[in-house]
């Protein structure tokens, strides 16, 4: 079969024809079942510039091929009649010639024309086309691997897009709840400020689809953030524990440290890079970690943080068993993530990653480990883990926070918790 063409007088010979015809002859040495060409090419419409009423014209002179016209050594060459496509497709002339101009520049099909201009051709007793000129689809063929390529590409994209997106969620969620519960409870701390950052942030997320660029400065903008708020909020409540002032009086504080300008409020710019810098004043002073800096504290101050690491007598230590028949959502999920619970050490390896699931901060869950010892804080993680689940607790990690605090002063008592558990899942049982 010749390949020297003409092409025709409403044709306007382009660098896209070219490359078509290029893929074309690539097309003719492969042996690509048509529906996988097809299925190829329209999982990707969008991404090369088609339209659906491309789409349309595509699928209209794939039905006049046949499966043989897919091997290798031929090319599936379409003959139609203008105005049999026009009424197949419900298409004008004008928009008919448009689109499949639109394919031939996208490198979808090409063009063999016949010295007069005319469409024509025969198939021979065995249906194999023995001479055609018309729309040639060797192109499909030949990009039907580049197509599927693409496709597996973005459906990649895509699916890191959805899990930045649910990652977002998350964190800006742990935010608002972690200010609205230090505004509620009048604690010291910027957070006026740390909301106008917030709503910043909030304003820079895309209505529409993002790329994952994008997405990941937002997250690290995000987390960012939350690593900020949370290591202000634990110190004004390591503050508050230590003080006695009344909530009327701390409220009363606030108002006048927010009277007083941006001198003893930490500043936080917002850029490009979605960087959060602070500024040094009378707030607590932070390293490049954002790690409170102990320096300047008095013996006191020492000697308590030291006595609160301690992990909890032994004889405190609940009995794992008890613990695991107490939390069944708990152990269902640890055992979802891991291969074998069989005591402390394999739950307390899987525990880390169970509490960012109901959005535990992870320097409350660190701050459990130094002061409940690891055995204990899984424990108390499996206790908040079960009573968020069942809609009983809000916070989890002003929650386990509480939990350290009952701790300290020797009043966190989990076996007797984890023993109320069971005889209210027995009476649950006896209904």
């Amino acid at each position: 079969m010749s390949h020297d063409s003409q092409p025709s007088g409403w044709r306007k010979a382009t660098a896209g024809l070219a490359i078509a015809e290029r893929h074309a002859r690539a097309g003719e040495r492969a042996a690509i079942p048509k529906a996988r060409a097809f299925t190829a090419a329209k999982r990707v419409g969008p991404q090369i510039g088609l339209k659906p009423g491309d789409l349309l014209l595509l699928d209209t002179l794939g039905a006049f091929t046949q499966p043989q016209d897919w091997t290798a050594g031929r090319r599936p060459i379409v003959w139609a009649s203008n105005a049999y496509l026009m009424e197949r497709t419900g298409f004008s002339l004008s928009a008919l010639k448009r689109h499949a101009r639109r394919l031939t520049e996208a490198g979808i099909i090409t063009f063999r024309d016949s010295p007069n201009g005319k469409r024509w051709g025969y198939r021979d007793a065995e249906g194999v086309i023995v001479e055609a000129y018309g729309f040639d689809l060797s192109p499909l063929a030949a990009r039907a691997e580049e197509f599927e390529q693409l496709h597996a590409e973005l459906q990649a994209e895509r699916t890191e897009c959805q899990r930045l997106k649910r990652q977002i969620t998350i964190t800006r969620r742990m935010i608002r709840a972690r200010i609205e519960a230090a505004q509620r409870e009048t604690l010291d701390g910027p957070w006026d400020r740390l909301s106008a950052f917030f709503d910043d942030l909030l304003a820079r997320l895309p209505r529409r689809n993002a790329c994952r660029e994008t997405l990941e400065q937002l997250l690290t903008g995000f987390q960012k953030l939350l690593e900020r708020v949370e290591t202000i909020l634990l110190s004004s409540v390591e503050a508050v524990e230590n003080s006695d002032q009344t909530p009327e009086e701390r409220s009363e504080k606030s108002t006048k440290q927010n009277t007083v300008g941006a001198i003893s409020d930490p500043h936080i710019q917002a850029t490009n890079q979605l960087h959060i810098v602070t500024s040094t004043g009378s707030e607590i002073a932070t390293t490049p970690n954002n790690k409170p800096d102990t320096k300047g504290q008095n013996d006191i101050e020492t000697q308590r943080v030291e006595q609160s690491r301690k992990p909890q007598n032994m004889s405190d230590e609940p009995h794992f068993p008890t613990m695991v028949r107490a939390c069944p959502e708990f152990s269902i999920w640890a055992k979802t993530m891991g291969e074998a619970i069989a005591n402390w050490n394999d739950l307390h390896r899987i525990a880390g990653q169970l509490g960012p699931m109901i959005g535990l901060s992870k320097l409350v869950w660190n701050r459990a480990q130094e002061q409940l010892g690891n055995r204990c804080a899984t424990a108390a993680l499996a206790l908040v883990f079960e009573k968020h689940c069942a809609g009983e607790v809000t916070s989890p990690s002003g929650y386990l926070y509480g939990m350290i605090r009952k701790a300290r002063a020797g009043e966190l008592h989990l076996d007797r918790s984890f023993h109320g558990r069971l005889k209210r899942q027995t009476k649950l049982s006896a209904l």
